[in-house]
């Protein structure tokens, strides 16, 4: 038995040849080979190079988290206006992933209903439906990372809110001055009554003034009181706005969420929808198919059946 011989370096060696008969140098041919050989990749669509932009935001906006999270979080190292303004930033890093995967969803939906081409034509259908699938994985697995990263700021707001409570809780009240006892007021008078005789005329002057100054010493204690109340009721009244603002933005970041999840529920119910009337549609197929295999079916028996009795009658 022969062997077969490679004749693969004469085919390179003539096409060679050839190509430098057409002017080809070689330099061009053999980069001309290094790209046959080493592929460039294939060109990034615009929902990739838009969904890698995305998740660059959010690793950006989790990087920055953790770098001001001690100056967030500890009251030593920071004022309220620098918290305020961390605050901020992270509220706007927030809304601009939020509107590039609002984009990212406007897009799919714009593939949808156009029908995304391919270089050799009309990608079919099943292709097609795999790459929006594909492309409402990744819109999911971004919003899932923006809310566990928003979750983290989160968990920092909550303990800044904490301490602020804590802070704001009511101080040592007022120390009250210490009231004449009875004792101590009769003693007194007892004392003023056996000086009556040593004062005299005294006495009758120092009396109204010594009246003026209780009834202002009562005065003044009737006023600490009422302001130590005042400052109780303030103080409880901001330590509620501050849980309520804490509770709204809770309710806020739920609310945020359950969008994200009804938005993926309804792109899933219409895509469920799709496919029933695409299997009514395999399904009344079918019916058609086994209507007329049975008609064929009945006509095939019927026309045996004839053979047979023609048949028979012609033998006999």
């Amino acid at each position: 038995m022969s062997r077969v011989r490679d004749r693969m370096e004469d085919f390179k060696e003539s096409v060679r040849v050839a190509a430098l008969s057409h002017g080809y140098t070689e330099a061009q041919l053999a980069a001309l080979m290094s790209a046959f050989i080493m592929r460039k990749p294939s060109p990034k669509s615009p929902f990739t190079n838009a969904a890698i932009k995305t998740l660059e935001s959010i690793k950006e906006l989790e990087r920055f988290i953790v770098k001001h999270r001690r100056d967030y979080v500890d009251l030593h190292r920071t004022t309220e206006q620098e918290r305020d303004t961390i605050e901020h930033e992270v509220g706007v890093f927030v809304k601009a992933c939020k509107e590039q995967i609002d984009i990212l969803k406007n897009r799919i939906h714009e593939e949808k209903n156009g029908g995304a081409k391919t270089w050799l034509g009309i990608r079919d259908e099943n292709s097609r439906l795999d790459l929006i699938a594909h492309q409402h994985g990744v819109v999911l697995i971004l919003s899932e990372r923006l809310h566990s990263v928003t979750a983290q700021f989160d968990r920092l707001r909550s303990m800044r809110f904490q301490d602020a409570i804590t802070r704001a809780m009511p101080r040592k009240k007022i120390q009250k001055k210490p009231e004449i006892k009875p004792a101590e007021s009769s003693k007194s008078n007892l004392v003023l009554k056996s000086d009556v005789s040593k004062l005299g005329d005294q006495e009758v002057s120092t009396a109204p003034m010594r009246v003026q100054e209780q009834l202002l010493d009562d005065e003044t204690r009737a006023l600490q009181v009422e302001l130590t109340s005042l400052l109780d009721a303030v103080q409880e009244t901001e330590t509620k706005m501050m849980e309520m603002s804490a509770l709204n933005h809770l309710m806020s970041t739920h609310v945020l969420q359950q969008a994200q999840q009804i938005q993926y529920l309804y792109d899933q119910a219409v895509e469920a929808t799709n496919n029933v009337e695409r299997g009514n549609k395999e399904l009344s197929q079918a019916i058609q198919r086994n209507s007329s295999s049975r008609t064929f079916l009945l006509l095939f028996f019927f026309v045996l059946t004839f053979s047979v009795l023609f048949l028979d009658w012609y033998n006999n």
